[in-house]
């Protein structure tokens, strides 16, 4: 197949890699973020910024292919609308509660992703996909802390990462309930819907007030455009590639390559305590995801 067909017609195989690797660069996207902010773009204005220059780029695209992302109509805006506020959500998140709190709590989406996937695609939820859920929920009551009482997140940036983790898995369904869409109309619409909500969000939360200047802009420019340019662009665009290919689920445990990336940047790069909870939230979260798989091979080796 050459590179046209592949893009076109799709590849299982392409689309699981995709995903794979897309969740090990969102790993570190915590890490440019957090940067933005200890420059003094703090909060939604650092995503504002991020994916400002992300659609400034990948404009021509959209005058490109103007009339089909028109034509797109209510069901493309939607698309790109669930995932961009997820962007904004998650993206945020990390700077309001610790980074390894932040992707565990995200990474419950294969419980939603299997219960959207029932209730909207009418798929079956499996057993493997059952004990997943399992697995999924007691991790998220380790991390927040249910041996101190009822489990509720501890802060905003807490709440923030689980309702992102609903909302991509929401997004992840949309795509795959409307195939049709093209990967480059889902991933300008993302980039603009996540800008209209950040612009938004820090008008609203955070004032006119704290919209960062030109002086403090500019010395981070210059190297968060080859970051956006190099690395996220290629990556959303691959990503979003590989959704439609896939079930929920699945792409919720392919794209789970992030916790591990967070866990060992975070530790590295952070002060913040990873203790014996943590990593236990870490293996607890990771065998929901990774139910689906181990479970049929061990049944396989029986």
């Amino acid at each position: 197949m050459t590179i046209n067909q592949i893009f076109h017609e799709g590849h299982q195989g392409l689309a699981r890699v995709a995903c794979l690797l897309g969740g090990a660069v969102w790993g570190l996207y915590w890490i440019p973020l957090r940067t933005l902010d200890s420059a003094g773009i703090s909060g939604a204005w650092a995503s504002a910024l991020f994916n400002l220059i992300a659609l400034v780029f990948i404009a021509p695209f959209i005058l490109i292919r103007l009339r089909p992302w028109l034509a797109g109509g209510l069901q493309i805006q939607l698309t790109g609308a669930t995932l961009g506020l997820t962007l904004l959500v998650y993206s945020t998140a990390f700077l309001y509660t610790d980074v390894v709190h932040a992707i565990l709590l995200y990474y419950l989406t294969p419980i939603w992703g299997a219960l959207f996937g029932r209730l909207w695609l009418k798929e079956k939820i499996s057993p493997d996909q059952l004990v997943g859920i399992g697995f999924g929920i007691v991790g998220m009551m380790v991390i927040l802390h249910i041996d101190e009482g009822f489990p509720w997140p501890r802060n905003i940036g807490d709440w923030m990462a689980l309702s992102a983790g609903i909302l991509w898995a929401l997004g992840a369904t949309m795509t795959r309930r409307f195939p049709e869409q093209h990967t480059l109309d889902i991933v300008s619409t993302w980039f603009l819907w996540c800008t209209i909500f950040a612009i938004i969000a820090g008008l609203i939360f955070q004032g006119s007030q704290s919209i960062p200047d030109l002086a403090t802009m500019i010395p981070v420019i210059y190297w968060v455009i080859p970051i956006i340019v190099l690395i996220v662009i290629p990556t959303f665009i691959a990503i979003t590639w590989g959704l439609p290919q896939l079930n929920p689920g699945t792409s919720g445990l392919l794209f789970m390559t992030e916790i591990s990336v967070v866990t060992v940047s975070a530790a590295i790069l952070t002060d913040e305590h990873i203790g014996v909870r943590e990593i236990l939230g870490v293996v607890l979260i990771s065998l929901a995801g990774l139910a689906e798989v181990i479970l049929p091979r061990l049944r396989r080796a029986k």
